[in-house]
């Protein structure tokens, strides 16, 4: 087992290690600045990334329902336990609605798609961007909606999906599969060539938002969040995911990947969403750092788990 675990550190978080160290160097020494290069990764690198996985995919339509329904029902999981700990540890409005952007919105895009890669192959990657998409619409609505409450507005989070050019990517793509249609084979290699780029883009911009995150110190009230945040995602967030999995009836390939994707790291979109809306961005933020350097001996674990 403990060699098993060793030899996937070694196979699977090495090679996605280099990257993201590049980047925290890159911060450190030239200091990166990467919001321009959130652009490029938004606007090009994830709709050719989308695109492409989703024309190519060999993921059937029973597949596509199972993922989105564990979508829905776990995020309702993680919902309902970050309020239930939020109220037993009498919270603030902040802090319990920071506790829910880090209970339910995990680095599936940005770190989960080359981890599911490296692990599982083109197959496991298959399985994997329906859900992707799942989650680059939730964080847009209902990321919103977790971390605004009483200033959500659902037309502007309606609004904020249809400005990511993933979605018409997506709806391209699904029309293209629906009439078997097909790009000129020029274009298509223009297409695979984007979105092989995107691994080692996105990891980058990983570890130099890693390198940026504040490790400061926090109140001791606060603290009690940040430790509720802690447990949630490294400790019941794989429990959750495994239970649902079990009740869904989700087996083979799709239930390793659903279940490798949903015991992620919390997403670095949550603490941009926490400091727009006050939602306790210190709490979001020190858990990104801590959630994301811990996953490192988490996730092998737990993928060589789910491979036995």
């Amino acid at each position: 087992m403990i060699e098993t675990v060793l030899s996937t550190l070694f196979q699977v978080i090495m090679p996605l290690s280099i990257p993201v160290i590049a980047g925290a160097l890159l911060v450190r020494f030239k200091d990166l600045e990467t919001k321009p290069l959130l652009t490029l990764v938004l606007y090009y690198l994830t709709p050719g990334m989308i695109f492409q996985t989703l024309t190519t995919a060999q993921i059937s339509l029973g597949e596509v329902y199972s993922t989105l329904a564990f979508c829905i029902v776990n995020l309702v999981f993680l919902w309902a336990t970050a309020n239930i700990l939020g109220k037993t540890l009498k919270l603030s409005p902040p802090e319990t609605a920071g506790l829910t952007l880090i209970s339910t919105l995990t680095n599936s895009v940005n770190y989960g798609l080359p981890l599911v890669l490296l692990s599982f192959g083109k197959l496991g990657l298959d399985k994997a961007s329906v859900y992707v998409v799942a989650q680059m619409i939730i964080v847009n609505t209902i990321g919103v909606y977790f971390a605004a409450r009483s200033r959500f507005s659902g037309k502007d989070a309606v609004k904020s999906v249809f400005t990511l050019p993933a979605i018409y990517a997506t709806i391209l793509a699904i029309l293209m599969r629906t009439f078997n249609l097909h790009f000129p084979g020029g274009i298509e290699k223009g297409i695979s060539m984007i979105s092989e780029a995107y691994s080692p883009v996105v990891l980058t911009i990983l570890g130099a938002q890693m390198a940026r995150v504040k490790n400061s110190e926090l109140e001791q009230g606060v603290q009690r969040a940040f430790s509720s945040g802690m447990t949630i995602r490294l400790l019941l967030s794989p429990l959750i995911a495994y239970f649902v999995l079990y009740i869904l009836g989700i087996t083979g390939t799709l239930h390793s990947v659903l279940f490798i994707l949903a015991s992620m790291p919390v997403a670095v979109n949550s603490v941009i969403l926490a400091e727009k809306f006050d939602a306790s961005p210190k709490i979001v933020s020190k858990c990104i750092l801590w959630t994301t350097l811990a996953s490192f001996i988490i996730l092998p674990i737990l993928i060589v788990m789910v491979k036995l």
